[in-house]
This record gives C-alpha cells, sequence and structure tokens, in this order.
C-alpha cells in the first residue's frame, strides 16, 4: 500500500512540473509575441497567439494581443471578436476597452465606439482616455451639441484638462445667438487741462455655424480743459469664419472721416488649435491716417493651463524703413463659461489693437509705452454680460517727458 501511495504522489508530482514548464513556455512565448509586434510581424504573433491559445485558452494576454494584431492588420472583425472577448472575460483590462473603441472609430462605426467608450468609462471613471475616446465619436459624427455637453460633463470630473477647455470655448462661439451691446471707457491723463477722452461703442453681434458677423459704430469725444475739442464717428466691420475642427480666421475693417479715428482700419489674424491647449495666431495688421501708413506684422501662441488661458502676442510695426516692436500677455480665468473670466495684461509698446488712444497711434508707435491691467467679465442669467477693465499705462510722449494714463472700461451686452 505505502508502495501505491509513494508512486501516486511521484505522478502527480511529475504532472505539476509538466503545468508549470508549460506555464513558463507559454510566458516566454508572449515575451517573444511582443517582442515581434513591436517589430511589425502581426502574422508571426497571429500565429504564435493562435498556439499558444490552443494551449491555454483562459489566457486572455493573448486574446488581447491577437485583437491588436488584426487591427493593424485592418481585420476589424477578427480584432473585434478578440478585443470583446477580453472585455467580457475580464473588465479590468483598460488596453482591451482602449483598442475594442479604436476598432470601431476606424471601421467607421462611431456609434458602437461611443457606447464601447461610455461603458469603459462607467467601470473605469478614473481613465482620461475613455474620455477623449468618447469626445473623437462624437467629433467624427459632427454632433457638437451633444459633444459641447459631454466636454462640460467632463470638466466638471477633470477641471484642469487644456484640452477639454480649449476645445469646449470652440464650440461655445459656434452657438446660434444673437447679441447687442454698447461698450464705454473713459481714460485721464495725471497732465493738467489734457482729457478726459470717451469712447462709446454700439455693436450687434450674429453668431452661426459658420462662424460670427459683428456691426459695430464708434463714437469718440478729446475733451481737454473741460471741454470738447474734437469729436467723431467709426464704422467697424469685422468677422470670425471657421475652417476646419481646429482653425479660425478674424477679419475686420473700419472707417472714418474724423480725426479722432484712423481714416482706415484693417485686420486679418488665423488661429489654429492644437493638441494639449496650444493655439498659434499668425496674422497682419493696416492702418492709415494723417496722411500715413502703418502695416503690422503679428506672431501670438497661447495655451490652456486648465481653467487658465495664458496668451503671448507680438506686434513688428513699420513705416518705411523703421520697425516698432509692441508685446503683449494676457491671462484669464475662466469660470462657467467663456463670458465669466478674470482678464489680466502686461504690455509694452503700442500696438494698433488698442482702440482707445488708436487716434494718435502715428505719434505713440515709436515711443515706449508700459502697461498693465486687470478686468472682471461674467454671464448673468444666461442673457445678460457684464464686464469692467481697468488698465495703467505709463506712456512716454517724447524723450524725458512722460505721462500716466488710466483707462475705465465697462460693458453691457445682451444675448439672446
Amino acid at each position: 500500500m505505502k508502495r501505491v501511495l509513494f508512486v501516486l504522489i511521484a505522478f502527480l508530482g511529475t504532472l505539476g512540473a509538466e503545468a508549470q514548464t508549460q506555464k513558463l513556455n507559454t510566458d516566454s512565448l508572449l515575451y517573444k509575441s511582443l517582442e515581434d509586434f513591436q517589430k511589425g510581424s502581426y502574422d508571426l504573433v497571429i500565429k504564435q497567439s493562435h498556439k499558444a491559445i490552443a494551449v491555454a485558452p483562459d489566457y486572455l494576454d493573448f486574446h488581447l494581443l491577437l485583437g491588436r494584431s488584426y487591427l493593424m492588420k485592418d481585420n476589424y472583425d477578427s480584432a473585434r471578436y478578440y478585443l470583446s472577448h477580453v472585455v467580457e472575460k475580464n473588465e479590468a483590462y483598460i488596453e482591451a476597452f482602449q483598442f475594442l473603441i479604436d476598432t470601431e472609430l476606424r471601421s467607421g462605426n462611431y456609434d458602437q465606439a461611443g457606447g464601447v467608450a461610455e461603458k469603459a468609462i462607467d467601470i473605469h471613471p478614473g481613465e482620461k482616455i475613455f474620455y477623449r475616446k468618447k469626445i473623437a465619436s462624437l467629433q467624427l459624427q459632427e454632433r457638437e451639441k451633444e459633444e459641447k455637453a459631454f466636454l462640460a460633463s467632463s470638466l466638471e470630473k477633470f477641471p484642469n484638462d487644456p484640452d477639454f477647455r480649449q476645445r469646449l470655448y470652440f464650440l461655445e462661439t459656434k452657438n446660434k445667438t444673437d447679441r447687442v451691446g454698447v461698450n464705454y471707457s473713459i481714460t485721464t491723463f495725471d497732465r493738467e487741462n489734457v482729457g478726459p477722452w470717451h469712447l462709446v461703442g454700439a455693436q450687434y453681434v450674429r453668431e452661426r455655424d459658420w462662424g460670427s458677423l459683428i456691426g459695430r459704430v464708434n463714437y469718440a469725444d478729446r475733451m481737454s480743459a473741460g471741454e470738447s475739442i474734437t469729436t467723431g464717428y467709426q464704422f467697424e466691420l469685422e468677422s470670425y469664419v471657421f475652417m476646419g475642427k481646429n482653425g479660425y480666421s478674424h477679419i475686420s475693417g473700419a472707417y472714418s472721416n474724423s480725426i479722432v479715428f484712423p481714416s482706415v482700419r484693417a485686420a486679418y489674424s488665423y488661429y489654429h488649435n492644437f493638441r494639449n491647449g496650444w493655439e498659434t495666431e499668425v496674422g497682419a495688421r493696416y492702418v492709415e491716417m494723417a496722411g500715413r501708413n502703418f502695416r503690422s506684422g503679428i506672431v501670438g501662441v497661447g495655451k490652456y493651463f486648465g481653467s487658465f488661458w495664458l496668451n503671448g502676442r507680438t506686434f513688428i510695426q513699420n513705416e518705411g524703413t523703421q520697425f516698432f516692436p509692441a508685446f503683449q500677455l494676457t491671462s484669464r480665468y475662466y469660470f462657467d463659461s467663456r463670458f465669466d473670466y478674470l482678464n489680466f495684461i502686461v504690455g509694452y509698446g503700442t500696438s494698433p489693437d488698442e482702440r482707445a488712444t488708436l487716434n494718435q497711434f502715428e505719434s505713440r508707435v515709436a515711443m515706449d509705452s508700459y502697461r498693465t491691467g486687470i478686468g472682471y467679465f461674467r454671464l448673468w442669467n444666461d442673457r445678460i454680460i457684464t464686464g469692467t477693465q481697468f488698465t495703467f499705462n505709463y506712456q512716454e510722449l517724447m524723450p524725458g517727458l512722460q505721462q500716466n494714463e488710466y483707462e475705465v472700461f465697462l460693458m453691457v451686452h445682451y444675448k439672446f
């Protein structure tokens, strides 16, 4: 009896050793298959994976590798079969969800891709990649209203994601809305009998899927020693036009027959959005006043850091053979929408985008100027937009003579 028991124990030990050897061989084959996958030998990987599954059918890593290999070969049916098998057997395989969504996206099944992404989010709510995949499925279907709603909810969970913030801002500018409003700014000076300067603007904004169109009438009143010395009107038209999913253009022009404004002002900029919240601007400006012509080139770079937006712009202005630089750094902290933010600016030089003092552009452009400002803008009840900004400017008038300027800007718009 003891001999029989000894033989049985030895036999079972041999089976255990063989099983362990089989497991080690299967693991070794997985490592080799992963190396072959990295080399692009997908047919060899498929052959090896099928061989491994025949021996160890519950080894899900080989099913995952099979799905990835078939995906790389654009065999979407087979990729879907093996990746779905992994997800059904073990929902902890994040990679299986990810590649299954990719399979549906690449095969054009955008609804199915969104459905898998939603399931993955329910199971793995902290994995940001699945939110990005869901957004991709909505973008490919051009379902911008749903995408905007999903982005808003995603930002509640990932408030510091720059891509979500940038894309939501872009979509919000495509709302079908209209706005009317007035802007007012008053500029005072620390020199006796100079100012104040008043600038009032009334505008209408029409936003549609293609972009926006803005019409504006500006009125300026320049005062000195308590009396008005010159007034005038300016008529302005500008537009933002979307150019694909990641770019848009800004075009504007203005005309005035009063010396209080430039006679002609024209502007163009192209903006392009990149991944990770980056945006670039390339543009040009033209100003004609007092018989002189000024041309400006613009290069700008912006970046979202969660709810913060940081933007730097460089203006290189030219008249004849002379060049005059200007720089501006703007930072915004957004709250609930693109209309709700704190605004901070610092800058050097005079640019053609400064409306309040543009009537003195020809005399200021060659002089030193240092400015800083802070503002707050707010949307109330989804209808009324208010804004206020204070700007301080240390302006050189001529070598050895400077002045301090204080500008207060106010605005009220109604959205409908």
